[in-house]
């Protein structure tokens, strides 16, 4: 006989527990199904291990500048990759650990480990245990895209989840890849010692952002002495003498690059191939990401989609935002959506960047009439003082209500800095609120409203 729940969750990514423990909260009958390890990829092989690195990262490249500061090191810095590793896995593990604590632990809830597989709208097979619920929530999240690129096969390479294995420095590390995960990498391992080359079939990196956004990125990267290939067309992998040759068809350079090592960071794939979602009857796209609507739901009744399988959004904070979204119109009668949402990540190179909103280019394409102020972190007491001034802050405004249309924070804390202007556009008041805010001196952030009061029509 199977057993019977209230609700099932399958996954345990950032959107899981928090649900499991809500619907537990509410005396429901929760089934808790991971089949590897609990905390998804934030924990174990996203955000909270790669942020780690970078804390290390920097920290050598801070005592590398030591001078800079007049502070004098002695001896030459060096890196034991092995001690960067062991503090990495201590701090994920915590996280692991602890949340499945959590999970074992809640009264009111079953924790099953293994492969969740449905055999029909409302059950699903876990091993040899059958499970049956009236409401099932799918947080399966996402993996690395693996290319079909010619010769691959035939080479060694590392996903972002394979680097968290790394214990040494790579000689020479070929990133394919100009977007957010290769950008970090990339920075990092040049930051531990490794020669570095960002790989992008793109003419620019991240090519979401704006172009000035783009080109002051690449300036950063290639002030380190990381190499930037772009336009890299046709790319192909081959062995050669116990290394990796990346064949490239660029604009300009050479035709391929050698290197120890080849990160492949492409994009994601969700986690759904192996689901039996057909036999739920819950629908995907042509990506494979599950379909849902404004508050989650799928097509299949009863059955809800949250975190990165659904293609609504591919960060540790969407998803949480999904289980707030789901349990909020599920179980406080606060109708929720995803709509609502507005969009916001940061790029965790150094400088960082923080991004909110549209971008100029998206707003030039609405037709809207926009007003448009800009500073260069150079123009910053703060970032002066830091001898941190690459970067820059951007800020558009409808011209006609004056509400903030978006933000680009490239820079010194730009990732904690442009939060005080989503906050004004959740509260979908007048930009002049900030702009009439008297900040802290000395700070970034007090630039903010002396940039808003010099807003210039967008032409």
């Amino acid at each position: 006989m199977p057993a019977k729940y209230d609700a099932l969750v399958i996954g345990t990514g950032q959107a899981g527990p928090a649900l499991a423990h809500r619907l537990a909260a509410t005396g429901w009958k929760t089934a808790v199904v991971e089949r590897h390890k609990f905390g998804g990829t934030c924990v174990n092989t996203g955000c909270i291990p790669t942020k780690t690195l970078l804390a290390s990262a920097r920290a050598a490249y801070v005592a590398r500048r030591a001078a800079d500061y007049g502070v004098t090191i002695g001896g030459e810095v060096s890196l034991d990759m092995a001690r960067v590793k062991a503090r990495k896995d201590a701090i994920s593990s915590k996280s692991s650990q602890g949340l499945e604590r959590s999970l074992k632990t809640l009264e009111h809830a079953t924790v099953y480990e293994g492969h969740a597989r449905f055999i029909g709208p409302h059950t699903v097979v876990v091993g040899n245990q059958t499970l049956e619920a009236e409401r099932i929530f799918i947080n399966v999240g996402a993996r690395a895209f693996v290319p079909d690129l010619p010769g691959l096969g035939d080479v060694p390479y590392l996903t972002n989840s394979r680097m968290m294995e790394v214990d040494f420095l790579p000689e020479h590390l070929i990133v394919i890849g100009g977007s957010y995960v290769g950008l970090e990498f990339g920075q990092m391992y040049r930051r531990f010692g490794s020669k570095v080359t960002i790989v992008e079939q793109g003419p620019r990196l991240i090519s979401r952002d704006d172009e000035d956004v783009s080109a002051a990125v690449k300036e950063i990267l290639e002030a380190e002495d990381i190499e930037i290939r772009l336009d890299a067309e046709c790319l192909s992998a081959a062995s050669r003498n116990g290394q990796v040759a990346v064949g490239l068809e660029c604009l300009a350079g050479a035709p391929e690059t050698v290197g120890s090592h080849l990160l492949l960071a492409v994009g994601r794939r969700p986690n759904t191939d192996d689901l039996g979602l057909d036999l739920a009857g819950v629908e995907t796209n042509a990506r494979g990401y599950i379909t849902v609507d404004d508050q989650l739901r799928t097509s299949a009744d009863g059955i809800w989609a949250l975190g990165d399988c659904n293609g609504q959004g591919t960060f540790t904070h969407t998803s949480y935002n999904d289980f707030e979204i789901v349990a909020a119109n599920l179980l406080d009668d606060d109708p929720r959506r995803v709509s609502d949402r507005i969009l916001i990540y940061g790029l965790f190179i150094d400088p960082p960047l923080g991004r909110a909103g549209m971008t100029e280019a998206q707003v030039r394409a609405s037709g809207k009439t926009a007003l448009i102020a800009k500073r260069p972190m150079s123009r910053i007491a703060r970032a002066i003082e830091r001898g941190e001034t690459q970067g820059f802050m951007k800020i558009l405004v409808d011209a006609d209500s004056k509400l903030i249309l978006g933000a680009a924070v490239l820079g010194i804390n730009g990732d904690e800095i442009v939060h005080s202007i989503l906050d004004i556009m959740y509260a979908k008041v007048p930009y002049t609120v900030i702009q009439r805010a008297v900040h802290a001196h000395p700070t970034v952030t007090e630039l903010i409203p002396t940039m808003l009061a010099e807003l210039k029509p967008l032409e």
